[in-house]
């Protein structure tokens, strides 16, 4: 986005005012002047302490009106395992032929999913697959004995999320062509999965600052007194 189109962005709403949810992702959305179209992002910062190994919130949370991304997955799996991945859907599907093309420098893919007896190989990967943040995990359903349902699962809406070393939590939820309704309905989707994974140890207020944004707009600020388990 230009300096000029970021700059009347931010004259489209009130920076210093917290919206509440639904108008917080209007003005976001509304803020989406690229020529593509951008993704709507909402972060969420955390009282939580991602040192600890207790406060670490990770997981999957299911988009009910989808990601509108085309989500590539490759799978390493063998015999009825494999096959019934490429039928879910699968970019790529194999074992030592798919761990040489990845090896090799392969990464035309945007999430990993394993079987658990393919994880010995998958984990001889840790350098390629561990600082994008690839590397299969049991929980968020990346590790799984059944991988075809984890392929549909993924393809049509459910998106990983974990908080970052600062505690903040980065989630898409949709883009910018998508309904307000539709973009609405993930964001509630998120909060209500992230207040379901609090952890037990973390004291003070859970969730304390949540900003929404398009891809290359400004952030537009949230009212977190707002945030009741019903939609607005």
């Amino acid at each position: 986005m230009s300096g000029k189109k970021y700059t009347d962005a931010l004259k489209s709403f009130d920076r210093d005012f917290a919206y509440v949810p639904r108008e917080a992702v209007t003005h976001a959305k509304a803020t989406a002047k690229a020529s593509f179209d951008e993704s709507i992002d909402v972060v969420i910062r955390l009282g939580v302490d991602p040192r600890k190994a207790d406060q670490m919130v990770r997981g999957t949370v299911a988009l009910p009106a989808g990601t509108g991304k085309d989500v590539r997955v490759a799978v390493f799996a063998t015999g009825e395992q494999a096959e019934a991945a490429r039928e879910a859907g699968a970019d790529f599907v194999g074992a030592d032929d798919l761990f040489e093309q990845v090896e090799g420098g392969m990464m035309d893919f945007d999430m990993v999913i394993a079987s658990p007896d393919m994880m010995p190989l998958v984990g001889r990967l840790g350098r390629s697959l561990g600082p994008r943040g690839l590397m299969p995990n049991p929980k968020t359903g990346t590790v799984t004995p059944d991988v075809a349902k984890a392929v549909e699962e993924f393809k049509g809406g459910k998106v990983e999320y974990r908080t970052d070393r600062y505690a903040n939590v980065q989630v898409p939820i949709g883009k910018a062509s998508f309904s307000e309704d539709d973009l609405s309905r993930n964001f509630w989707a998120v909060i209500e999965e992230l207040n379901r994974a609090k952890p037990a140890s973390a004291k003070g207020r859970y969730i304390r600052k949540v900003t929404a944004s398009a891809t290359m707009g400004p952030g537009v600020r949230v009212d977190i007194a707002r945030l009741k388990p019903d939609p607005d």
